[in-house]
């Protein structure tokens, strides 16, 4: 009988490290000056402050922000199409996008990558995409795990999780809590589906309607695989110069990241008791996937709304006399933004539809 070897039971170390030789040179794409290198280490290390007087954010009560998040099953459609340098980017927004609802600034990011054997071209590939997102996040991809697992994951599955850190002085934490009636509620676009609902949309488009992800769609412009695929956005550098521009008042009340749920479920968990959000409808443009999905499928609206973000990927709480500069400013940013509705006094807490009472 052959001796058993870690090759003989689906782990190949020779290829592990010819995968983990293409990751160095991606990493350093996103080191900061806040980024000390320990070549060969352990973990990862980061300085919370920049090391010079000029740059220094001299914090008072700096207080982490810590999130984590993953990709789902977009990563099958990745799969399908054969394209596996976005996704990575969704994996950084579902992630830094959570953060910057508290005002933190992102600091550093931390990817898991799993896989049922070693594949270093598919590595090198889910790594550009991760990093495109730090750099787009002005965050350090600072380190990561590679999790080589074939008795879990069959050939051609992988998964991604990642896991970011940011900080914001305790005296600026966005929770919702100063929300007021009479503030004005922004939508900020998404690019499309983004990262949620995806269960769905294959259901839709590749059972029921039979389509593949090379199919062109006139009503889109392009194809399935790249409606599908476009990247979620990520809001970072707009709503943190935002926040800078405002570093002495405090204009931003809320700001809600739209992810599964849906606007109105998204929304709801920073409204504070006593106010009551009412939104307008028709205030936005809703981008063609949505209707296009939703026909193919036959979906209710309702169901729509639960489960999309329906062309709203962040959504800000603001001061009314700052609402249209803060627009202004994102727009600039190249952020389309609009005025979707108001917070208004109320006995019961949470958010509606305007011409609806809950």
């Amino acid at each position: 009988m052959a001796k058993a070897t870690y090759k003989s039971a689906g782990v190949d170390l020779d290829l592990y490290r010819q995968a983990m030789a293409r990751i160095p040179h991606l990493l350093r794409r996103t080191m900061t000056p806040r980024t000390i290198d320990l070549p060969n280490g352990f973990a990862g290390l980061f300085r919370l402050d920049f090391p010079w007087p000029l740059f220094a954010r001299r914090y008072q009560d700096p207080v982490l922000v810590a999130c984590t998040d993953g990709v789902g099953t977009k990563l099958k459609v990745a799969s399908l199409a054969g394209v596996y340098n976005t996704v990575g980017i969704d994996l950084v927004a579902m992630s830094v996008n959570d953060a910057l609802c508290c005002g933190a600034e992102p600091l550093f990011f931390l990817d898991y990558v799993a896989m049922p054997k070693d594949d270093p071209p598919l590595l090198e590939k889910l790594l550009e995409g991760i990093v495109e997102g730090c750099r787009q996040a002005d965050c350090a991809l600072l380190g990561g795990e590679t999790a080589i697992l074939p008795d879990l994951y069959q050939p051609g599955d992988f998964d991604l999780a990642g896991f970011c850190v940011g900080v914001v002085e305790s005296r600026s934490v966005i929770t919702g809590q100063t929300i007021t009636p009479g503030d004005t509620v922004l939508g900020l676009a998404s690019t499309g589906f983004h990262s949620n609902g995806y269960s769905l949309i294959r259901k839709v488009v590749f059972e029921m309607a039979g389509l593949k992800v090379g199919d062109f769609i006139p009503e889109l412009g392009m194809t399935v695989g790249q409606a599908l695929l476009t990247p979620t956005r990520i809001y970072v550098r707009p709503i943190r110069a935002v926040l800078r521009y405002y570093r002495v008042k405090t204009v931003v009340h809320g700001i809600a990241h739209i992810t599964g749920g849906g606007i109105r479920e998204n929304l709801s968990r920073i409204v504070p008791a006593g106010v009551r959000i009412v939104l307008d409808k028709s205030a936005w443009p809703v981008p063609a996937v949505f209707p296009w999905v939703q026909r193919l499928g036959d979906i209710d609206d309702e169901e729509m709304e639960n489960v999309f973000n329906l062309g709203l990927g962040m959504i800000l709480v603001v001061s009314s006399y700052y609402a249209t500069s803060i627009r202004h400013q994102l727009e600039d940013q190249g952020v389309p933004c609009w005025e979707i509705g108001r917070a208004e006094a109320a006995e019961a807490s949470g958010v509606v539809w305007a011409g609806k009472s809950s």
